[in-house]
């Protein structure tokens, strides 16, 4: 089916795939020249997200620095598999994330995983100390529990829309403009590449999706870690930044207004800037 959407109006780019058993992983890969390290991009949840259409502003930014860069498109999302018989646990989707990177013979890297995918990057930290040699998260999920997430006003809508099946075009659009503060980062490019997408994408997804709760596991993190947080975020909230620097050793975080949900599109230059710094320095 991913052939299909890769040929339709609006799709994103399709790249690479993976076979990990019965599951399939689509993956962009940028290779800079001599590259002194890699970082893999693990994107948020949603209807029709995909890593790229949540990191098309940053890949090219790390590769010019210098980094291999992996975007994947994790189990239920983008091209990848999505499958409709199994739970989306925070395990099930880190071992198809470590799965695939050892599998195209990644061994140490970077996690830079917004709102899912920060949940899932704090999971596989835990789990891979050796692997995961630093930790950038922008509201990451898994922090808090499931009443306090369902009580924000995005979070509410986005699943009523998509697990109900009402969602159009334009509902999409009105989904989309909750995660941001200046609803003129949605795009209709953005709207396009994600609405191509949640035509293959099963309401399961989001039902069957289980994060628990590690608020409790965030000062194992062995790792330095960098956060940020808009303080407009309606999808997961902000209070979420505090727990992590005053959990982890090894951590420095970032509020930024004017902003929700997805700082790395809404202050891209300042949010690869930061990345950067952090990446050379700590």
């Amino acid at each position: 089916m991913g052939d299909l959407l890769a040929d339709s109006a609006g799709s994103p780019p399709q790249a690479k795939f993976q076979q990990l058993g019965d599951i399939r992983l689509h993956y962009h890969d940028l290779v800079a020249e001599n590259p002194r390290g890699t970082v893999v991009f693990v994107h948020g949840s949603g209807p029709g997200a995909s890593g790229y259409s949540n990191f098309k502003k940053n890949m090219a930014s790390f590769r010019d620095a210098g980094y291999r860069v992996i975007v994947p498109d994790l189990p239920g999302f983008g091209y990848s598999s999505k499958p409709t018989d199994r739970d989306y646990t925070t395990a099930f989707f880190s071992e198809c994330l470590t799965g695939l990177l050892t599998a195209i013979g990644v061994d140490e890297y970077v996690l830079v995983g917004n709102s899912l995918g920060g949940a899932i990057s704090i999971r596989t930290a835990l789990d891979h100390p050796r692997q995961v040699s630093k930790l950038v998260l922008m509201a990451p999920g898994g922090i808090e529990e499931l009443d306090r997430y369902m009580a924000m006003p995005a979070m509410a809508k986005m699943i009523s829309n998509f697990v109900g099946g009402q969602l159009d075009h334009q509902g999409l659009r009105r989904v989309l403009e909750t995660l941001v503060f200046d609803a003129s980062h949605v795009t209709d490019e953005l709207v396009d590449e994600r609405w191509a997408i949640l035509q293959d994408q099963p309401p399961e997804v989001l039902s069957r999706m289980k994060i628990p709760n590690m608020e409790a596991e965030l000062g194992n993190l062995a790792c330095p870690v960098l956060s940020f947080w808009g303080v407009d975020d309606e999808l997961l909230p902000a209070s979420g930044g505090q727990k992590i620097t005053r959990s982890c050793d090894r951590s420095r975080h970032i509020e930024l207004s004017q902003c929700g949900h997805w700082v790395m599109v809404e202050h891209t230059r300042f949010f690869n800037a930061s990345c950067l710094d952090f990446l050379a320095n700590d």
